[in-house]
């Protein structure tokens, strides 16, 4: 197996190429430019179609109608430029098309900055269009699993016909590592939903626009089931030291790499800290916390935000432990360092409560 020495970025453009995307449009944002870069220069050579669009708007719309085709499809931008995609989510939900969505996200809210944060957790877990719909979001930590992940989503799409989302940030996009990509995937099947060229089949028809109430209720049921089937079956996460672990961090992407530094830091020190990393943020794995919450009584939320899926913990946990939160928002990165202090002060404080108690 070769590895590559590669950006996160370029390892979005080049897993996307392998896994059969044949269609990108997207529009210049840092800091993810360096995806759209790639698939200028190597989109063609795979018999694809670059299209650097007049802005996001039109880049999400001709997602649209490249996936209406059955042709595997990607956009990418970061966050602002995700906020102007959010109406052609919608659609693509409501039609129930496939395509997948990278958001390399930066410092916000408004135009912010180009620092790497992830204030977007909102925006991609709760849907962000309009509309009965959620989309899965895949939240990767490494460059070697955004090549992993992105091939993943593709598959995911078609499965469910569905948009779905990776959730990078400025840092994940721009770290340089090695990667073992998967081998480019062969022919892919026909999709038997698509709309082909006139004469190819029988006419088929695509509508998102449903005037009935009753007949829009009876398409919101379809959807939710199958929103329901992605949560039985598409939930990912990784464990890292929790099987003797007194106090659990809950961190994703960019933060779980910090923390497990943290975490080994305060191990050193006696501290027994395990980590749980949701891989994905939509289905979010809420099971594993409430297993754990029956043995372990202290958990830490830390995001480089003011706390989004902090709320998704507390749902999951329901008050059955103590939750604390760090956050560092608008584009800081926290140190590991920085961390472990706060690791060794909730613990602290835990164990005088306790003590009190």
């Amino acid at each position: 197996m070769n590895k590559i020495f590669m950006s996160g970025n370029h390892a979005f453009a080049e897993s996307a190429i392998r896994a059969g995307c044949r269609c990108y449009f997207g529009y210049p944002i840092t800091p993810q430019n360096e995806l759209g870069e790639y698939m200028a220069a190597n989109i063609r050579k795979a018999g694809g179609v670059f299209i650097q669009s007049e802005s996001e708007i039109a880049a999400i719309n001709m997602t649209i109608g490249s996936a209406a085709t059955g042709t595997r499809v990607m956009t990418s931008s970061s966050s602002p430029g995700i906020s102007l995609k959010q109406e052609g989510l919608s659609f693509l939900a409501g039609f129930e098309l496939p395509a997948v969505i990278v958001n390399v996200m930066r410092g916000g809210p408004g135009l912010g900055n180009i620092a790497p944060a992830q204030g977007d957790y909102f925006q991609a877990t709760r849907g962000g269009g309009h509309g009965d719909y959620r989309m899965p979001v895949f939240a990767p930590g490494t460059v070697q699993e955004i090549a992993d992940i992105t091939f993943l989503a593709f598959d995911v799409a078609d499965k469910y016909r569905t948009p779905v989302m990776i959730l990078g940030d400025g840092m994940m996009g721009q770290t340089k590592e090695p990667v073992v990509f998967p081998e480019p995937i062969g022919e892919l099947p026909v999709k038997e939903w698509a709309l082909r060229s006139m004469g190819d089949g029988p006419s088929k028809y695509l509508a998102s626009l449903i005037l009935d109430p009753a007949a829009m209720e009876r398409h919101n049921w379809k959807l939710y089931r199958k929103y329901k089937e992605i949560e039985r079956n598409e939930v990912r996460y990784e464990s890292y030291m929790i099987d003797d672990a007194d106090v659990v961090v809950i961190a994703y992407g960019t933060t779980a790499r910090i923390a497990k530094s943290a975490i080994k830091r305060v191990r050193d020190d006696g501290i027994r800290a395990g980590l749980i990393r949701p891989i994905t943020l939509w289905p979010f794995p809420k099971q594993i916390l409430q297993e754990l919450a029956r043995k372990i009584k202290q958990f830490i939320v830390f995001e480089m935000s003011t706390g989004q899926m902090l709320e998704d913990v507390q749902l999951s946990i329901l008050g059955k432990a103590d939750i604390s939160f760090y956050g560092r928002p608008g584009g800081v990165v926290p140190t590991p360092l920085e961390l472990a202090r706060y690791i060794y002060r909730e613990c602290q404080n835990k164990k005088e409560l306790d003590y009190e108690t």
